[in-house]
């Protein structure tokens, strides 16, 4: 097996969901013959702006049997020659298509191919038609709830491309232990998001809530679960850090801490999981630990929190400093691919299933078909690809980086400027990349 991946949150989502997919026996059950090995899993990390960092791989806690940071056009020589049975692409959706093009390409003459798969790391709040579109083409395209599914395969029947490739799973970073009752202390966690909410203005609102919940509440363990350090990247970019906003806060309560590390080992100590609209939401959902989304910012499509609306989950700060604790709607959480009724073993076994009918095919794989082509897209499928140096037809474009050697100090530089003028606009950084590049 192999996975392509972007991110920290999609490489976890990308090497979860491949180890949970591969045919036999599942990850939480053995087979007659009692616990099997797990298959050979390769991971490749696109190169770009959130490559993950090794700490950042480190946290995740996913290991691979090899991994190796790539450019798409690299990721694609090497597919050309690799085999494998299975291949996820844990991208995002302009990233997905790009590679099923080039892929089609390069497996044109092949029918052993691999079977590619695809998907979303979490909650799907946003960009709906957008990003199922940019995905169709791979064999399987997982929906994490039944929910979802059913939105995916709508929005495909929609357009008039073929739905069959959706496949109801779960998400694959489920588990842990249900919560045990009260810790001493009573730990309350926010899951802190790096874009949601983006204002200075909301951001500073929800620590200053979190703080003053701590000094109400000296009796309570309150932590801040952050994603990153100062200087990492995530999926998504961070421009005003709670690492930063705290300093402005002076000195903090004795009770109040920041916290890193594994989701799924903080919430082993957690007694109410606070965010505002964090897949954590859902890891703790699963296993029955207190949830709220919260409501101070407004319920918004904007904000993502929307999404929790008949969840029994949102709730204000004034809720929380009054002690409120929720109590979650089992309908709704049964909807979502929570699993929390103990179902969670099983949630793979249509994907499993599917699969292995594929690798099974006397005729081998069919050509990756994806619905986006020069024909139907053509003011929006070109410039998708030449953001990962690929033309129309799918082919590396000339001078397209082939190579994923070390860059130079000045490439290294160029690099760190290019970033920059990501975050903080590219009119100031520009010139700057200029001057670089004539280096």
């Amino acid at each position: 097996m192999a996975v392509l991946a972007d991110s920290d949150t999609r490489w976890k989502w990308g090497a979860l969901t491949a180890r949970r997919i591969a045919p036999g026996a599942s990850m939480e059950t053995a087979g007659d013959d009692g616990p099997q090995v797990p298959p050979t899993l390769d991971g490749y990390l696109l190169r770009g702006r959130a490559t993950p960092t090794a700490r950042q791989l480190a946290e995740v806690g996913v290991p691979a049997d090899s991994l190796r940071e790539v450019t798409a056009v690299e990721f694609l020589r090497i597919m050309a020659r690799e085999s494998y049975d299975i291949l996820v692409l844990s991208l995002v959706g302009g990233g997905v298509q790009a590679m099923l093009h080039g892929l089609g390409r390069v497996w044109a003459d092949r029918r052993d191919r691999p079977v590619v798969v695809t998907g979303y790391v979490g909650v799907v709040y946003e960009k709906l038609a957008d990003g199922l579109l940019l995905r169709h083409g791979a064999d399987l395209v997982l929906a994490n709830s039944r929910q979802d599914a059913d939105r995916f395969r709508a929005v495909y029947e929609g357009v008039g491309a073929d739905p069959s490739a959706v496949t109801e799973v779960a998400l694959p970073f489920l588990g842990g232990a249900p919560h045990p009752g009260d810790h001493d202390p009573y730990t309350v966690v926010f899951a802190a998001q790096p874009s949601v909410p983006d204002s200075r203005r909301d951001r500073t609102y929800l620590l200053e809530r979190l703080i003053r919940h701590a000094r109400t509440h000296p009796d309570r363990r309150v932590l801040l679960k952050l994603r990153s350090r100062p200087g990492e990247h995530t999926t998504h970019i961070e421009e005003l850090p709670y690492q930063k906003l705290a300093q402005r806060f002076g000195e903090l309560p004795a009770n109040f801490e920041l916290v890193y590390g594994n989701m799924g080992e903080v919430l082993d100590r957690t007694d109410l999981l606070v965010t505002i609209s964090s897949t954590a939401a859902l890891e703790s959902l699963h296993r029955r630990i207190p949830t709220v989304v919260l409501t101070d910012l407004g319920v918004r499509e904007t904000l993502g929190n929307h999404h929790f609306v008949g969840s029994g989950c949102l709730a204000s700060w004034d809720q929380l400093d009054a002690r409120h604790r929720p109590t979650a709607n089992e309908d709704w959480v049964s909807r979502q691919g929570v699993c929390a009724d103990g179902s969670y073993p099983r949630a793979f076994d249509a994907a499993r299933e599917r699969i292995t009918k594929l690798l099974g095919h006397p005729g081998g794989l069919a050509p990756l078909a994806p619905y986006y082509t020069p024909a139907t897209a053509p003011g929006y499928l070109p410039g998708i690809l030449a953001r990962h140096h690929l033309g129309p037809d799918g082919t590396p474009l000339p001078g397209a980086p082939a190579h994923d050697k070390d860059p130079g100090p000045v490439r290294q530089i160029v690099r760190r400027a290019a970033r920059g003028a990501y975050r903080h606009g590219v009119q100031r950084v520009a010139p700057v990349i200029r001057r670089m590049g004539e280096l």
